[in-house]
């Protein structure tokens, strides 16, 4: 991605911040502090990273009122959130590359189809029957869209994306490379003699603004839909199984595991690599710690640590406890040479 320029007095206007020092600096990249040249803008967020800010060779930085003053670079906006305004900046400095409007030629695209305005198709995108295309989305190299999917306006597919029939895409939706949308999941009838697949014949559906990261695998519904609610953002290597609802404005980072039929409320935290059993609810606001097990429902507003995960508070005493088990083990073995010999 290439990057554009702008004055140090230009990060200023844009973020709302205090200038001090040179406004003329020009700045032509974002780096952190420790790596950052006389052309770069970097960040402190707090006085924690002092030390580092005073050695660095950035030609601006935004800081909180704190470190207005002191070692370091002398060029500095303030601003009550460095990270907010610098998220600011770096989509002004690196702006969206959007490929040109049309349909590469190797592309191949099923009866019935409808395409919106301004869509770019890539190279080798297959379209199936009767799929619709909304205004202005980018399909990149390789996208794989079956029969009857629809997406909706200003949706971005990267490449190898593979959304199978029965999936309904919403608008401002982001699926990154690999992404898997609408494969039958997991689901088996056992007799003893063997296993004996499930139809799936729900749908798939991602409302508006969900982004879903590379390799991440979201199973149609078995009778019902899965579905993932708006503003929902998904990591990378997530699997959603099958019938499963995710609430609205939830995050969900790498390597999570959710079972088939599961509800998720609104604005949960599911931190990497929690891996959540069937049939279960989480309430809305509930926070899961990272590696978490969770074999029960977890009620709304709660933190839940541990394998199998409990209430945070819990969790710590529970460890605790076991510091101080193993304490006491190292004491009685310390005692027990010193006891007389019996008999």
């Amino acid at each position: 991605m290439t990057s554009g320029s702008l004055t140090a007095r230009a990060v200023a206007d844009l973020v709302g911040g205090r200038l001090l020092g040179d406004g003329g600096i020009r700045i032509n990249r974002v780096r952190p502090l420790d790596r950052a040249g006389p052309d770069a803008l970097s960040f402190a967020v707090s006085v924690r990273y002092a030390a580092d800010l005073d050695s660095s060779k950035a030609g601006a930085v935004l800081v909180p009122e704190a470190l207005a003053a002191g070692a370091g670079p002398a060029t500095r906006i303030v601003v009550p959130d460095p990270y907010g305004a610098l998220v600011r900046v770096l989509h002004a400095l690196y702006p969206r590359e959007s490929p040109e409007a049309g349909v590469d030629p190797t592309a191949r695209i099923g009866a019935g189809a409808v395409i919106g305005a301004d869509v770019s198709i890539g190279p080798y995108v297959v379209l199936g029957k009767n799929v619709q295309v909304g205004a202005r989305c980018r399909l990149a190299q390789g996208v794989s869209v079956g029969d009857g999917v629809v997406i909706g306006d200003d949706s971005v597919l990267g490449p190898g994306v593979i959304c199978c029939p029965g999936t309904r895409i919403g608008s401002r939706v982001v699926l990154k490379a690999g992404a898997v949308l609408g494969g039958d999941g997991f689901g088996y009838l056992s007799d003893g003699k063997g296993h004996t697949r499930i139809p799936h014949v729900g749908g798939c559906i991602l409302e508006d603004e969900v982004e879903v990261g590379s390799n991440t695998c979201i199973d149609r519904g078995s009778i019902d839909d899965t579905v993932v609610g708006r503003g929902t953002k998904l990591d990378n290597l997530v699997q959603v199984g099958h019938n499963v609802r995710i609430g609205e404005r939830c995050l969900i980072m790498a390597g999570v595991g959710i079972a088939g039929s599961t509800r998720v409320g609104n604005d949960v935290i599911l931190a990497g690599h929690v891996g959540v059993t069937d049939h279960l609810a989480i309430g809305d606001r509930a926070r899961i710690a990272a590696k978490s097990a969770i074999f029960g429902d977890v009620p709304a507003g709660a933190s839940f640590s541990g394998h199998p995960a409990r209430p945070h508070r819990q969790f710590l005493r529970a460890q605790a406890a076991m510091y101080r088990l193993a304490a006491i083990v190292d004491e009685l073995e310390r005692l027990v040479p010193a006891r007389a010999p019996r008999g």
